[in-house]
C-alpha cells in the first residue's frame, strides 16, 4: 500500500492554495425564526459567522447574500457583527450577491470590503417601508364591535381596527426618516467616494448588477469561485460553513426551537398559523423584486 506522505505534511507546507470559508445568508431578515419559516437574524447567523472567522489560516471570509431585506435592526446587527469580527481577526470580507441584495440585504452586503454582483442581481432599495391593512369597515359588516382600553394615549397607535389618525401616520413617518438616515449614513461610511452623485441613490430605487456597479453600489461583476481564484490563486478552495446539526442530525440555526413530538396540538396549530402568515409576508417581500 502506497503511503500518502503528502497528507501527513501540514497544509501550509504542501504548496496548496488557501481555504476560504463561505457563509450563505439567504432569506428574509427578521427575529423570531422557526423551522417552518426560517429567517435571518443575529441569533440565527452569529454562530456560523463566528465559526467562519475562527479559521486562523484563512486570509478572508466570503459571504453569499440573497435577501430582499426585512428588519432594519437585525440587518444592522448582522452587519456590525461581521465588521467587528473582520477587525478583530484581521480578515478581508467579500460579499457576493445572488438574486437580490436589497434593503436590509444590501445593508448586510456593505459589510464587505468588496461587493461582487451577478449581472442579474437586484441591488439597492435603500429606504424604509411599513405596510399593513385597515379593517375598520370589515368588522362593522360582520357585526363585530372593537373594544380597546389603554393606559397611555399612544398605546393604540395605528390599530388596524380603528380609523387611521394623521398624527399617528406622521409619528410613523418621523421614525422611518430616522431609520432611513441611519441606513444612508452606514452606506456612505462604507462606500464613501465610490458612490455616484445620483439623486435616485437613496430613494428606495433598485437596479441590476451592471447599473449598480456604475452607481458605486457594488465593486465588481462576477461569481465567487472565479473571483476568489483570480484573487488568491487557482488552487484556492472554498469551504462552506454550515449550521451545526442537532441530536437527530438536522441542521439547526441558533435560536430556533423545534416543537417536541408531544407538543400541545393547539400550540402546534397556532405555530402553523403564525408560520403561514409569516410565509405570506416573506413572499410579499420577494415579490417586490419580481422573484
Amino acid at each position: 500500500m502506497k503511503l500518502q506522505v503528502n497528507r501527513l505534511v501540514p497544509k501550509r507546507f504542501r504548496g496548496e492554495g488557501p481555504v476560504i470559508p463561505v457563509v450563505r445568508l439567504q432569506g428574509v431578515i427578521a427575529a423570531g425564526s422557526s423551522p417552518m419559516n426560517p429567517r435571518l437574524s443575529l441569533a440565527s447567523t452569529a454562530p456560523v459567522i463566528e465559526r467562519a472567522f475562527a479559521d486562523k489560516r484563512a486570509p478572508a471570509v466570503a459571504f453569499s447574500v440573497n435577501s430582499p431585506g426585512g428588519s432594519p435592526a437585525q440587518s444592522r446587527l448582522i452587519h456590525k457583527r461581521i465588521r467587528d469580527l473582520a477587525a478583530e481577526k484581521n480578515k478581508q470580507v467579500y460579499m457576493f450577491t445572488e438574486d437580490v441584495a436589497a434593503s436590509g440585504g444590501y445593508m448586510i452586503a456593505v459589510a464587505g470590503d468588496e461587493i461582487i454582483a451577478d449581472p442579474s442581481s437586484i441591488i439597492g432599495s435603500i429606504g424604509v417601508i411599513s405596510a399593513g391593512f385597515g379593517f375598520v369597515e370589515a368588522i362593522g359588516k360582520i357585526g363585530v364591535e372593537r373594544r380597546v382600553y389603554t393606559a397611555g394615549k399612544n398605546k393604540s397607535v395605528l390599530d388596524p381596527f380603528q380609523p387611521e389618525k394623521q398624527e399617528d401616520v406622521e409619528r410613523l413617518k418621523s421614525m422611518q426618516l430616522e431609520i432611513h438616515k441611519t441606513f444612508i449614513d452606514l452606506v456612505k461610511a462604507r462606500r464613501g467616494s465610490k458612490l455616484a452623485d445620483d439623486p435616485e441613490l437613496f430613494t428606495g430605487a433598485f437596479w441590476a448588477g451592471e447599473k449598480a456597479k456604475e452607481l458605486g453600489l457594488v465593486d465588481h461583476i462576477g461569481d465567487m469561485r472565479s473571483f476568489l481564484r483570480d484573487r488568491y490563486g487557482k488552487k484556492t478552495e472554498l469551504r462552506l460553513v454550515q449550521p451545526q446539526r442537532d441530536f437527530f442530525g438536522r441542521r439547526q440555526a441558533a435560536g430556533v426551537i423545534a416543537p417536541g413530538l408531544g407538543a400541545d396540538p393547539q400550540a402546534l396549530a397556532s405555530a402553523a398559523g403564525t408560520g403561514l402568515i409569516g410565509a405570506l409576508e416573506d413572499r410579499a417581500l420577494w415579490s417586490r423584486f419580481g422573484l
